[in-house]
């Protein structure tokens, strides 16, 4: 028995805040959870995972100095990846992503994960024979979705493509991960056209969408199709603009709106009209009784005793409701030659009774007083109204709105060939909607499974389209087991060709402009690694993982190759200068009034402007130019080893010590 408690002991030791409120909010609403073998580790496993060294691969660099900075694609496990990227924690707008489905022909998984999370072996082949394949899928999925929400700010969005294998757990998880109530959407989007089945032809995939805090995540437009802009029009000479057929009534409650529901006069044939059965007028009775007045003739309240509230009838005419009633009485006669006279000059009023006068009242809708763009709807269908407002929720995407997944395959054809072997490509128009709806035009999307690069080129297409400047962080390791690190042959290309227009049959389309940096995940770093590099190799490090708490987003620090430069290697987009104190022959420097004068006089030559961030391993001079980062703390507090000592940084004493 004191063993199992001193077990147990241990075991809430290693929990953090967060999770003991998770385990105590389970256990009070005795609330439905996901319980697997190995889970335990599994949630425990983001936090032991370590950093790498980061190294820039300048030949695989795409686009201007200045357009390299504001996009990555990194080489390298994803979970590790995202440790690494600590600059980008809590900074990111979108992560849309589409991970190995578990089908028996994609996923792998490496057994010494669970002792060793830096082990970046992808490991074997799962078959879909094998028993613990769904274990193994959520044990390799809930650290990487633990390390999504950290990347994500407080009102980020995390849309993750699956199948029906994985539907049920991935859901399971995400409402574990991110809460139920932070739940957005369950895109069900058709993939496919029906084929022949022994029971149901599956023709669709899914998105699962979650907010890190719903309350605080902003769900953007799409864009009004030209169907929608079609139903516009000015037959009238409107004054205001383009305009089309409304409803004037809205739906009737049982116990509301009873007042809302009487009779109307038209002034064209002195007919009443009421709203039907289960409807009610929509506008107050003042604004109807003025708008019907701009037809010519004055209007006021009558008790018709229809059983209804007063009607609104044109001043002194008879209704039908009257003996002997008249439809050639004077007053109705003079009402209709008014109303057809306003009728021919145009511009009418925004209450009409058609274009002739002869129909059931109706309501003028000003484009310009409808929303620029569409809110999603439940089924997007070319027949739905895009006006519509209806809540996001169980959505289904015609393949009309989302693409079918052979025209991702067709996609990636055109841009780099055939004989690629990717036989599942999220179409284009499926991700650039995601992205549009919930990604700022200048925010940051990223794709921890980036595959062929589908969600770059989308954001490349997109920046091109609305003239936004969104960027992209893509990880991919590739299937080095294969000898196959497409990181750097089909994703490259993919998104190289995008940018340059360049296309493999030798034409040229139009080029979309833009670039990345691509950087590859080397060694696990620490105080001693640090200390031990090449110049070469530590200003890689430096430039990979700098970051500012007032700028934490900005592109990245742009490398200075020139000759000349003893300390000056790097600048940043406001044209401040990154010095690196180094010995001639190493180590790593002090910053003293010799070298500060050297750094000066450096940044005088660049064109650089104060402070000089200056990295060194002491700082015996000091300056109000200079910001000084010490080497090795600051390296390793920008990669984010001095907030989690307890997993990452549980031998750097001695380390940094020895070093």
């Amino acid at each position: 028995m004191p063993d199992e408690r001193s077990e147990l002991e241990e075991a809430l030791d290693a929990l953090d805040r967060d999770d003991l409120v998770k385990i105590v909010r389970g256990l009070l609403a005795n609330g439905v959870a996901l319980s697997f073998h190995g889970k335990r580790t599994a949630v425990e496993i983001a936090r032991r995972v370590r950093p790498r060294v980061t190294r820039r691969e300048p030949k695989l660099h795409v686009g201007s100095l200045e357009d390299q900075c504001h996009n990555l694609l990194v080489e390298g496990e994803n979970l590790q990846a995202m440790v690494t990227l600590y600059k980008f924690r809590g900074q990111v707008d979108l992560i849309v992503t589409d991970p190995p489905y578990n089908t028996g022909g994609q996923f792998r998984y490496n057994d010494r994960w669970d002792s060793d999370p830096n082990d970046p072996d992808l490991g074997t082949l799962v078959a879909k024979e094998d028993g613990s394949r769904h274990t193994k899928w959520i044990k390799a999925m809930m650290p990487r979705l633990q390390m999504m929400k950290a990347m994500l700010k407080p009102g980020g969005v995390v849309a993750i493509c699956i199948d029906d294998n994985e539907l049920f757990h991935l859901g399971m998880m995400m409402d574990e991960v991110f809460g139920e109530e932070n739940r957005l959407a369950i895109i069900n989007w058709q993939k496919t056209t029906p084929k022949n089945s022994r029971h149901v032809s599956t023709t669709t995939d899914y998105v699962l969408v979650y907010s890190k805090d719903k309350t605080s995540t902003r769900t953007e437009l799409l864009a009004r199709s030209e169907k929608a802009d079609r139903r516009f029009g000015n037959r009238d000479g409107d004054l205001i603009g383009q305009w089309k057929q409304g409803d004037l009534t809205g739906k009737r409650s049982p116990t509301s709106h009873q007042g809302m529901i009487y009779a109307i006069q038209s002034p064209f044939t002195g007919e009443l009209h009421y709203p039907l059965e289960t409807r009610h007028w929509a506008f107050e009775k003042a604004t109807m009784k003025a708008w019907l007045g701009e037809w010519g003739s004055p209007y006021e309240e009558r008790d018709l005793a229809d059983g209804k509230p007063k009607a609104l009838v044109i001043k002194g005419a008879p209704t039908r409701f009257d003996l002997g009633f008249d439809p050639s009485h004077p007053r109705l006669v003079q009402a209709r030659d008014r109303a057809l006279e306003r009728l021919s000059a145009g511009n009418w009023p925004k209450l009409y009774f058609g274009v002739k006068g002869d129909a059931q009242p109706m309501l003028k809708v000003h484009a310009s007083h409808v929303k620029a763009g569409a809110v999603p709807t439940t089924f997007w269908m070319d027949e739905e109204d895009p006006d519509r407002l209806v809540a996001i929720g169980s959505v289904s995407w015609a393949a009309s709105e989302s693409g079918r997944s052979r025209e991702g395959i067709e996609e990636l054809d055109a841009v780099i060939g055939t004989g690629h072997g990717f036989e599942t490509v999220k179409p284009m128009s499926l991700i650039r909607k995601i992205i549009q709806i919930w990604c700022p035009p200048s925010g940051l999307v990223l794709d921890p499974y980036a595959g062929s690069g589908t969600t770059g080129h989308a954001v490349l297409l997109l920046n091109k389209a609305q003239e936004a400047q969104r960027r992209f962080i893509l990880i991919e390791q590739g299937a080095p087991e294969n000898g196959d690190k497409y990181a750097r042959t089909l994703t490259w290309r993919r998104l190289r060709n995008a940018i340059t227009g360049e296309r493999p049959d030798g034409n040229m389309a139009e080029p979309l402009g833009g670039g990345f940096e691509y950087r590859l995940l080397t060694k696990t770093i620490d105080a001693r690694a640090v200390m031990s590099m090449k110049r070469d190799e530590l200003i890689d490090v430096v430039l990979t993982s700098h970051w500012e708490t007032h700028r934490r987003t900005a592109p990245n620090l742009q490398r200075l190759d020139e000759d000349g430069y003893q300390y000056l290697i790097g600048r940043d987009a406001d044209g401040e200068g990154y010095f690196l104190v180094w010995n001639n022959c190493g180590p790593v420097g002090t910053l003293d009034i010799d070298s500060y004068k050297i750094v000066t006089s450096e940044a005088k030559r660049a064109g650089l402007k104060p402070p000089f961030h200056v990295y060194a391993r002491y700082e015996a001079f000091q300056s109000p130019n200079v910001r000084f980062w010490k080497i090795p703390d600051k390296i390793l507090a920008h990669l984010g080893l001095d907030e989690n000592d307890r997993y990452n940084n549980a031998d750097q004493g001695g380390e940094e010590e020895a070093a």
